[in-house]
């Protein structure tokens, strides 16, 4: 180098230096006027990001404030998932008897037992009696028995978080929890019939419907079309009554909501399946251990761990990231599962990869808390431990893309970096976190997390901080 040149080098390499150093202490201008413009404090404020391979942050904001991070506490859950399991890991469902059957015939109970299938959904859960019926049981003289023992969850109600306990969201893990609960109602007007008709999909055997809801005139609105519903248990069974009006100009309406108690769903559906494909069903319904002396009928393996974790952290599935805690405080210090065995679990895998984070909390595994806690640091050292861990690639997999699916589908769809983001969201009243992975233009990989604690819009705040990860 010409030694007039030193001097404009030595100038340049201190003007990076001197902006990599006021990087790491504040936040891009881009970043603190989207915060001002949408009314969040900074001190409300989170961010870290670091170069995935680097030891020091390329910007910490707040870093080392422990905040509620929602949703984004999957991220630590998933994590421990793969680090202890493994993406192969498999759960189990079984159906048992204490008898032989005998010319197609259970002259006895049928047990059925979960270990806390996470996406026993209403395909998987049919392939479970098909195998019972393919070994030639085509009637069952005594009650289904319903063992959802391997969890032991407490007094939870699904309305305890926010009063809404019919919100698929809110649903309570269980060991035996099928097709998470849920039942899809589609509302169709019939002026012919001068009626609503109220479909479910599917309908449990143990479920009934009394609609009296009122078919009226007028255009299609808020008044319009006004439904309610509430649930009662009668004579053994539940029935959803719907009421409220409904317009002949709607169009067909479906919500999604989840009524039931998990055994009671879990035998309803059963029993429903079994007359379906023409078994005959004598009992009824019983909740009890499954006897020791029993011999296994069929088996049900679940999707693997790697898949469950996809859906986890990009459609943000609550229920399942709990199945998943539960799962690990079982697997390391056995069962009945329980949330504070899970805790346990989480913090002996994040130990295990050189993790102490003192303040976390992680709660339900979920983000579906007010007490869950971590720091916007701590959070991306999970995101740096995971990009060197044998799993990386299950675990980036299972984010969503911006622009692409997920929780993100819609974030950058028509910017020309849409697809070199990993991220995952959460969500809660006053709260709004980004956690995951940005592929920047030059090539380099950073682990960004932001995490606002605070009420405002901050939606823009995280955008104009990707960019300005994307831009580096």
């Amino acid at each position: 180098m010409h030694a007039r040149a030193l001097p404009a080098a030595l100038s340049l390499c201190i003007g990076f230096i001197a902006a990599a150093a006021q990087a790491a202490q504040g936040l891009p201008p881009a970043v603190s006027a989207a915060l001002a413009k949408g009314k969040v404090p900074a001190g409300g404020f989170s961010a870290y990001v670091q170069e995935i391979g680097k030891t020091a942050p390329l910007l910490a904001h707040n870093a080392d404030v422990p905040r509620n991070p929602a949703s984004t506490i999957k991220l630590v859950t998933t994590f421990a998932g793969l680090e202890a399991l493994g993406p192969a890991y498999t759960w189990r469902t079984h159906a048992f008897a204490t008898v032989a059957p005998r010319a197609g015939v259970l002259d006895g109970d049928l047990y059925l037992k979960g270990f806390g299938d996470p996406f026993l959904v209403i395909e998987r859960f049919w392939l479970l009696i098909r195998e019972l019926k393919q070994s030639g049981i085509r009637e069952i003289r005594g009650d289904v028995v319903i063992d959802n023992t391997y969890y032991e969850v407490g007094d939870l109600r699904p309305g305890d978080f926010d009063g809404r306990p019919y919100n698929p969201y809110n649903v309570i893990p269980d060991a035996l929890l099928v097709n998470f609960q849920a039942v899809k109602f589609s509302f169709r007007p019939d002026p012919a019939g001068r009626r609503v008709e109220i479909r479910a999909d599917p309908l449990p055997a143990n479920l009934t419907i009394r609609n009296q809801i009122q078919l009226v005139d007028g255009k299609c609105g808020a008044r319009a079309n006004r439904i309610n519903f509430s649930v009662a248990a009668v004579n053994g069974h539940d029935e959803a009554t719907f009421t409220g009006r409904f317009s002949r100009q709607c169009r067909d309406y479906e919500v999604t909501r989840s009524l039931m108690k998990a055994p009671d769903y879990a035998y309803g559906l059963f029993r429903a399946l079994w007359q379906e494909s023409g078994g005959i069903l004598r009992g009824g319904m019983a909740r009890r251990a499954v006897p020791p002396d029993a011999t296994a009928l069929a088996s049900l393996e679940s999707v693997p761990l790697g898949d469950v974790v996809a859906s986890i952290n990009k459609f943000s599935n609550n229920v399942m990231a709990r199945h998943l805690l539960l799962t690990l405080g079982a697997e390391r210090f056995g069962a009945p599962a329980t949330v504070d065995k899970g805790q346990r679990a989480v913090q002996v895998e994040l130990a295990k990869a050189g993790l102490e984070l003192p303040e976390l909390n992680v709660g339900n595994g979920a983000g579906l808390s007010r007490e869950t806690r971590i720091s916007a640091r701590n959070l991306t050292r999970v995101l740096l431990a995971a990009a060197q861990s044998p799993f990386a690639a299950e675990f980036e997999a299972s984010l969503a893309i911006a622009g692409v699916d997920g929780t993100v589908e819609r974030r950058f769809r028509r910017e020309r970096f849409a697809r070199q983001m990993h991220l995952k969201s959460g969500t809660l009243n006053g709260v709004r976190a980004m956690s995951g992975y940005v592929q920047a233009a030059s090539g380099r990989r950073f682990a960004v997390t932001m995490i606002q604690n605070a009420t405002g819009w901050g939606e823009e705040a995280q955008n104009a901080l990707l960019r300005w990860v994307y831009a580096q």
